[in-house]
């Protein structure tokens, strides 16, 4: 009987995987809680015993960017010296068990809690003034030269991973957070160059990734996006074109892999067809999300997901 592809290896970036099931990124909430610095040995015990079959590759929770992306309380991030410092030991437990090991890097725009970011004086912010809940207010809409700025901090985010042992970075452009906030016209209302067409909607991450990856190298480099998530009130009514046009872009910049997540599951079936991003993407590395068990994974078609 030959070996399910799902358990044959891979080649993705500078990793060669053992096999195709990865850790996909979990929040765990095991930082300190204002300085965002990861609880070691804790979270690399964590990592390590999900690594330990050399060849694995695990992709980190969330981690703020900068504290003005941030939100939440006991969220680790990866702008400092002390955070370097602890994510360093993470990697290195990893790295012995002969696997592989990415951060996903995160602002969360609209869904931060203001009342944390008050307590610095920083400003819940998003592509508009489009609230995620009436209790949170209403984000104030970041100005040009702000994108900018958090354009340079993905950037500086990537190097202090590199720097920390990381093997690369996964832009979180899913779910509802600021990337996705600034894709999708559920919460992009913007009319200038970041707003208004499918090609300015697209502009800001895709300004993410051209600088991540000059910053760090593509073979280092992955995104993640969720086209048709309604997670924090997200969902376009026909998201297909703006993904289209995006994942196209992204096609040139060449990033180490994209990892969607499904569509919404009826009893284990997708409700919309992901299949365009699957051309568009291959032959690269594609990771797939959502909705899995032993039975699914083995499935024909899914075994062709990365």
């Amino acid at each position: 009987m030959s070996t399910p592809k799902l358990f044959q290896p891979i080649k993705v970036g500078n990793a060669k995987l053992q096999h195709r099931v990865v850790l996909a990124p979990l929040t765990r909430y095991r930082a300190t809680r204002k300085e965002h610095v990861p609880i070691v040995p804790l979270v690399g015990t964590y990592y390590s015993q999900r690594s330990r079959r050399p060849g694995s590759l695990v992709i980190t929770e969330a981690t703020f960017i900068k504290p003005e992306a941030g939100g939440y309380d006991n969220a680790p991030g990866i702008w400092n010296h002390d955070q370097i410092k602890a994510w360093k030991q993470v990697t290195d437990e990893v790295h012995a068990n002969g696997s592989y090991i990415f951060v996903q890097l995160w602002a969360l725009g609209r869904a931060a809690k203001r009342e944390i970011l008050a307590e610095d004086e920083y400003d819940v912010v998003s592509a508009s003034s489009v609230p995620l809940e009436e209790r949170n207010g209403v984000p104030r809409p970041l100005t040009v030269a702000e994108i900018k700025q958090y354009v340079q901090w993905y950037a500086q985010a990537a190097r202090n991973a590199v720097e920390a042992g990381f093997d690369g970075v996964e832009v979180h452009s899913a779910n509802g957070y600021l990337p996705d906030q600034f894709l999708q016209d559920v919460t992009n209302h913007r009319t200038d160059e970041y707003g208004g067409s499918i090609e300015n909607r697209s502009r800001f991450p895709l300004e993410i990734i051209d600088a991540v990856v000059k910053a760090i190298g593509q073979e280092r480099t992955a995104l993640r996006i969720s086209p048709f998530n309604k997670f924090q009130n997200m969902g376009m009514a026909n998201p297909v074109p703006q993904f289209t046009h995006f994942v196209k872009s992204l096609v040139a910049a060449y990033p180490n892999w994209l990892t969607f997540i499904l569509s919404t599951l009826d009893n284990g079936v997708e409700t919309e067809s992901s299949d365009f991003l699957r051309d568009i993407w291959a032959p690269r590395p594609l990771i797939v999300c959502g909705g899995f068990d032993a039975e699914r994974l083995l499935q024909g078609r899914r075994q062709q997901a990365t």
